[in-house]
Parts: structure tokens; sequence; C-alpha cells
């Protein structure tokens, strides 16, 4: 099984930017479980800026690109490292790979892209991928990381990509104001009516919302690959997400 896990700023941080060190080990350690059973697999990892601005004492995400820039400079070091000593600890090696728009869109660089991430998955190294905010602008800006990890699922022909969050999955309405609203567990076509139930980001820690993971959504079933909303809160989902078992919302990829 080859699975891509993005993993939300709102599920490795508190609200005041700081690192939530007990769900941060709690899902390194589901992550090495389950490479330690045998599946392959790649983490898009949001959380740069979010860091860096409690690391550079901002009160404020900053909002300008050379602010947002010098944070996810100094907030994308901070993050491996965690990344890197925890998994050791669990005797697995990462990688940092740090890519923008253009590696995913010009065909030479997608190809050695791609080669560099089979290569490492072959050397059983855990490729860590962030958008490298430090460089990126809007002409070479993918924006959103739910965005990047369905490109990068798409690109490594992984099996599944697992979207953690700071919600269950996809409502059929806002769980937030609408008490009937249930949650939808199978989504077998992005149709217009799902599309419309996308909403805002519920944290405000990161850019991402609804919108984008259905946009994700939309990526990865045209290609074949299924994916997963699912509550980033509880980490033990991710044996159930990449199962097809019940973690959240399914979007099933078509048969191509």
């Amino acid at each position: 099984m080859r699975a891509v896990i993005k993993i939300g700023t709102s599920t490795l941080t508190y609200l005041n930017g700081n690192l939530n060190v007990r769900a941060f080990e709690n899902l390194c350690k589901v992550i090495a479980d389950l490479k330690n059973a045998g599946n392959e697999v790649i983490v898009v990892s949001s959380g740069a800026i979010a860091l860096g601005k409690s690391k550079l004492g901002l009160t404020e995400r900053p909002s300008d690109i050379p602010s947002k820039q010098a944070a996810a400079a100094v907030g994308q070091s901070e993050l491996m490292c965690f990344y890197d000593r925890i998994f050791s600890g669990y005797h697995h090696t990462v990688a940092q790979v740090l890519i923008t728009a253009e590696d995913l869109e010009n065909e030479q660089r997608k190809t050695n892209f791609a080669n560099t991430l089979e290569r490492l998955l072959s050397l059983g190294a855990l490729p860590v991928i962030n958008e490298n905010d430090t460089v990126a602008t809007a002409e070479i800006s993918v924006s959103d990381n739910d965005t990047l990890s369905a490109l990068v699922a798409v690109n490594v022909k992984a099996d599944i990509l697992v979207l953690l969050s700071d919600i269950d999955g996809l409502y059929s309405a806002d769980p937030h104001s609408d008490k009937s609203a249930r949650l939808i567990s199978v989504v077998e076509t992005v149709t217009p009516e799902i599309e419309k139930l996308a909403g805002g980001s519920v944290s405000g820690v990161g850019t991402g919302g609804m919108a984008t993971k259905i946009h994700a959504a939309k990526i990865c079933t045209a290609a074949g690959c299924d994916m997963v909303i699912a509550n980033g809160a509880k980490p033990e989902n991710l044996y159930s997400a990449i199962n097809r078992g019940n973690a959240g919302t399914l979007f099933k990829g078509k048969n191509i």
C-alpha cells in the first residue's frame, strides 16, 4: 500500500502556533507503525509558517509574502527537527522535500521529482514534503497543501491520500451551526451538490478549508486514487483510513 498523508497546521499546532507535542508524537507513532507493517508512506506536512511565527515572536500570522517566507524559513527547520527526532526513535529516516508548482507542472522537473521519491521509498526513507514557502510566490505557488498533496499522490501513483484536518469529514451541512448535520461516509462521485457543501477553514490557523479538500478529491479520484478526509486529533483513524474503513469521508477513485 502506498499512502500519502497530509497533516494540516491545526493538527500539529495550537492556535498560538506552538507545537502540540502530544498530538505530534502520537501521530508520528501511528505513521511509524504503518511503515513497520510494510506500507510506503509519504507525508505532506503543513505547519512551517505557524511554527516560524511562534519562534519569531510574531503576534499574528504574517500576511505579506516576505514575512511569510521569513516565517517559513525559520519554521521549516524547526518542523523537520521534530520529525527527525521522533521518527529516529522508531528507526525511520526522514527526507525533506521542498517543491513549488513548477516542479509539478514542468514535465522534466515532474519526472525528476517522481524519480527522487521512488528512490527514497525504495531505500525505506520517509519523505516529508512541503511547499517551498521560502521562495514560492503567487506565480509558482500551489497555494494550499490539500492541492499539493493531491498532486503528489497522483504523481507517485499512490493508492490513497489521507487528509488529516480539524474535522471528522464532509458533512451534509455545517455541523457547527446545524445539529442535524450528518457525516457523509462515502462519496462515489464529486458532484456539483457535493462541491456546494464545502465551507471555509474551521480553525483559522491554516490556509485550507473544505473547498480545497473537495478540489483535492477531484484531482485524486479522476486519476483513480482514493481519498479520505479524517480528523487528525484521532491518529488511530489512519489504520482504518488506508484500509478504506470507517475513518471519516471516503472519496472513491474512478476506475481508469
